[in-house]
């Protein structure tokens, strides 16, 4: 798909702080310069609601994630470490997955991890990860609410990707949020 034509999305935020997990994601799916979609939900809650995932990337391809997720997580009882580091390997290695262009960040009570189709499973610093277009955006704002706030994990993941959506063109403000506690 040419550069013009690639489908781009989004920003997913996920903020660990003083026992809770909130994930929030934009709605705003791209197609080149015209956005196709501005309240897509990219979150997903499994495993008896234990579980956040969130994408972005291509839509069909982080669908085909999900479910495959999902599966690792129910063939390891709910250990996300073992279904992501499983899921890459085999997301690197299979001729057909590898070509999917999305990415995943996945989180528990106890773990927060990004998966990538190179074969990556990241545990990120500060209990903050964040994906996508305007994910460094608003994985910044967060490190500064972090810091130097006395917000709630759910505050934090919404103002950042405020934030986010004010400077990326690929987020908007229609944002979903999910919740551990």
């Amino acid at each position: 798909m040419s550069e013009e034509r690639k489908f781009r999305s989004t920003t997913v935020l996920v903020i660990r702080k003083d026992g809770q997990v909130a994930m929030a994601a934009d709605g705003q799916v791209t197609l080149g310069a015209t956005v196709m979609k501005s309240n897509a939900k990219k979150l997903r809650r499994i495993y008896d609601n234990k579980v956040l995932i969130g994408f972005a990337g291509s839509t069909a391809d982080a669908f085909n994630l999900f479910d495959k997720f999902e599966g690792k997580v129910s063939e390891y009882r709910g250990n996300i470490v073992r279904a992501s580091v499983e899921l890459a390997k085999e997301w690197r290695t299979d001729k057909i997955l590898r070509r999917l262009e999305a990415m995943l960040v996945v989180a528990d009570k106890e773990n927060t991890l990004i998966i990538s189709g190179s074969g990556d499973v990241v545990e990120p610093d500060m209990g903050i990860a964040a994906i996508g277009s305007g994910g460094n955006y608003a994985l910044s704002a967060a490190r500064a609410y972090m810091e130097c706030s006395n917000y709630s994990a759910s505050e934090i993941a919404t103002k950042s990707l405020e934030i986010a959506a004010d400077i990326c063109i690929y987020t908007n403000h229609s944002i979903t949020l999910e919740e551990l506690k």
